[in-house]
C-alpha cells in the first residue's frame, strides 16, 4: 500500500475529503517524529509502540578495502513493536 492508497482508504472509511485525510496523515506522522526526536516512545494500545533504538559505536570494515578498519559512529533509529491485537489479527 502506498501513501496515496492509505489516504484514499482513510477518506473512504471516515468520510473525510482526500485533502483532510492527507492533512491528518501528515500531522500524525509529524507527531510520531517529534515524540521520537524527544527520546520518548509512543504507544497505541493494541496496535503497537514506536520507540527510539540506540546503536553503539563500533569498528567496521571498509567495503571497498576490507583490510581497512573504519569507525562507525553511534546512531539512533526508529523501532516499531507490534501490539497484541495487531499480532492476533495477522494469525
Amino acid at each position: 500500500m502506498t501513501k496515496s492508497d492509505l489516504i484514499n482508504a482513510l477518506a473512504a472509511d471516515t468520510g473525510l475529503t482526500k485533502a483532510d485525510a492527507d492533512r491528518f496523515l501528515k500531522s500524525f506522522t509529524a507527531t510520531i517524529e517529534k515524540t521520537l526526536q524527544r527520546g520518548d516512545s509512543l504507544t497505541l494500545i493494541g496496535f503497537g509502540t514506536f520507540s527510539v533504538s540506540h546503536r553503539a559505536a563500533r569498528v567496521g570494515r571498509n567495503p571497498q578495502n576490507p583490510s581497512q578498519e573504519i569507525q562507525i559512529p553511534a546512531s539512533k533509529g526508529a523501532k516499531f513493536k507490534a501490539g497484541s491485537k495487531l499480532k492476533k489479527s495477522l494469525n
